[in-house]
């Protein structure tokens, strides 16, 4: 009876030992003597002590960070990318048996691509149509890793890091831009304006009450300002007449300052006087002084 209450007791710590429990986003992956039998789910799984073994692999997504890597861009400017990887195990049979370590593995392929595929894309498609670049790391990178049983998610760019002489390259460039753009805009609106006036002159052309009216309006628009100026607007029209008579009015005959011609021979021309001899000789006797 003791014989095979310890036996039953043997049996039981046997038992107990060789069940395993599995969390719903695990799966184990068994080896019997050392042979690959299967994959079980999750939940409670017995295996036997001493004559098999089982290797947990998780399902979930992995975040795998990659080291910054200094990038040569196909036109020759040096830069630093940082990436992010996203990738879950879809075979766990697969990542077990034909990799040594997935992660370690996925991690490393992740960089070479990123070293190789950067390479061969512009700065200017880096910065601008960085989902595109995404897309293509994450096609190659899961072409690879397909053997391996290893889903790639999504590969995101994180960080651009620029010389200091670049940045300010693009930020000249940006700044022209926006100066052109400017420009482009100040000059469609002035284009428009002008259309607009050009319909409004030919409407009041055809109405030219419109246009004392228009002037009614600024005078009123001056007047809200507390100017002390009023102006009054003058037709040109009124003043039409006056600019026609004044036209037409004949030019006065030229006055002839020539002198007339004579057969005399005109008289020898005198030097002038000297002062001294043309003003009158006062003098002043000393004895008619009265006396002081």
């Amino acid at each position: 009876m003791e014989i095979l209450l310890i036996s039953l007791g043997v049996v039981g710590a046997y038992v107990l030992s060789s069940l395993r429990v599995l969390n719903q986003y695990e799966r184990g992956v068994m080896f019997f003597l050392g042979k690959y039998t299967g994959t079980t789910g999750p939940g409670l799984t017995f295996v036997p002590t001493i004559l098999a073994r089982m290797k947990r692999v998780s399902m979930r997504v992995v975040a795998i960070d990659i080291p910054a890597q200094e990038v040569i861009t196909r036109d020759n400017i040096s830069v630093t990318v940082n990436a992010v990887l996203y990738f879950r195990v879809s075979d766990p049979g697969l990542a077990i048996l034909e990799i040594q370590d997935y992660l370690y593995a996925t991690g490393q392929l992740a960089q070479t691509t990123l070293l190789s595929v950067l390479g061969q894309v512009e700065l200017d498609e880096l910065l601008a149509d960085r989902r595109k670049v995404n897309e293509l790391l994450r096609q190659i990178i899961d072409e690879r890793t397909d053997f391996w049983g290893v889903e790639i998610s999504a590969v995101e760019i994180k960080d651009v890091q620029l010389p200091e002489t670049m940045r300010r390259a693009i930020a000249r460039q940006a700044e022209a831009e926006r100066e052109r753009r400017a420009k482009v805009i100040n000059a469609q609106g002035e284009l428009q304006a002008s259309t607009t006036l050009a319909e409004a002159a030919r409407i009041m052309a055809t109405q030219p009450a419109s246009l004392q009216l228009r002037y009614l309006q600024t005078v009123t628009e001056i007047a809200t300002e507390n100017n002390s100026t009023t102006i009054f607007p003058v037709p040109i029209d009124m003043l039409s007449a006056f600019f026609k008579r004044a036209a037409d009015a004949p030019a006065p005959a030229a006055a002839n300052t020539e002198p007339a011609a004579s057969s005399e021979p005109a008289p020898p021309m005198l030097p002038p006087p000297d002062l001294a001899e043309a003003l009158p000789q006062i003098r002043v006797d000393s004895a008619r002084q009265p006396a002081e």
